[in-house]
């Protein structure tokens, strides 16, 4: 019990962060969407170079640099989760950070198809029910935004794309975290250098409090991963899945209560859909979870009496 509750603290911990992150990107104004993913990369890589040197874990260097199919998957992956940052920044910093909720609200939906189209999986019905609902809500988002919620679809795809390929790889989390940044380096550190040589860096202009914000933008993406893996390999896949929906829904409320977003009924109508489709699907989650529980110990039963 103790290691499972420390697992649970760890996950609500990460996914609490990744849920208060709207209230943390708009301090970092006036630097625009790309400055600050670029800062982000970069001081991403320091964080978590200094987190594996203060472990002393240093041996998997090797072995991962005799896998090339690792590192092209961990290459693929930062250029997805380049895109899913990019599009969040954008998001939260020009007033959509509703919108960027829904992305992650409807994410598991996401992973599910990605699951039917890429991995051949068969769904359960209720889970063919719950997509089914989830694509109503985008319908039903659309004709109240008055065009497809793109910014959205960009998250929900982009993040399921690339827990699809990080699963793909299996590499721990600080290590595939610097080999990701590692190759978004040469790129990060080039751009910087555009902006400063055209005098449009905020880098250093701002006082030494903008500086420090740019600089914790790589604490704040680390450590919650941190937090994230040392809560999975403590608690079940289900008990996972459930905190999940910690993060868009705190960023919901940041959007609504926090950056005051206009929620029309129709709007409302759409998110209690996904909500709904949400909850079938993971009613039907627990289900097989305790199904596949129940089936482990007959056949353990099974065994001892035989």
């Amino acid at each position: 019990m103790p290691e499972l509750r420390r697992g649970v603290l760890f996950g609500v911990a990460a996914y609490a962060m990744w849920g208060l992150f709207p209230l943390y990107w708009p301090l970092l104004k006036p630097a625009g969407a790309v400055e600050i993913l670029a800062h982000r990369m970069v001081w991403s890589l320091i964080t978590v170079v200094v987190v594996l040197a203060v472990r002393r874990h240093w041996g998997w260097i090797k072995e991962i640099a005799r896998q090339p199919r690792k590192l092209a998957l961990l290459g693929l992956a930062a250029v997805v989760i380049t895109v899913n940052w990019g599009t969040y920044i954008y998001a939260v910093n020009t007033g959509h950070v509703v919108e960027s909720a829904l992305g992650y609200f409807i994410n598991p939906l996401v992973s599910v198809l990605f699951g039917v189209v890429l991995l051949r999986e068969r769904l359960r019905p209720l889970q063919w029910t719950a997509v089914g609902f989830g694509t109503l809500a985008v319908i039903v988002l659309t004709a109240d935004y008055g065009r497809p919620p793109y910014l959205a679809l960009v998250l929900a795809v982009s993040f399921g794309l690339y827990g699809l390929i990080k699963k793909q790889a299996n590499v721990g989390a600080a290590e595939s975290l610097t080999v990701e940044t590692l190759v978004l380096m040469v790129p990060a550190l080039a751009y910087i250098g555009f902006l400063e040589a055209a005098g449009q860096s905020t880098f250093g202009h701002q006082g030494v409090w903008h500086v420090a914000l740019l600089i914790g933008a790589g604490v704040i993406t680390a450590v919650p991963l941190i937090f994230f893996t040392a809560s999975a390999i403590r608690v079940p896949l289900s008990t996972i899945g459930l905190l999940q929906y910690i993060a868009p829904v705190l960023q919901f409320l940041c959007g609504v209560l926090v950056a005051r977003e206009t929620m029309p009924p129709s709007r409302w109508i759409g998110f209690s859909i996904v909500w709904l489709a949400l909850a079938i699907f993971t009613y039907d989650s627990l289900r097989a979870a305790r199904a596949a529980r129940v089936g482990r110990s007959a056949r353990t039963l099974d065994h001892v009496v035989t």
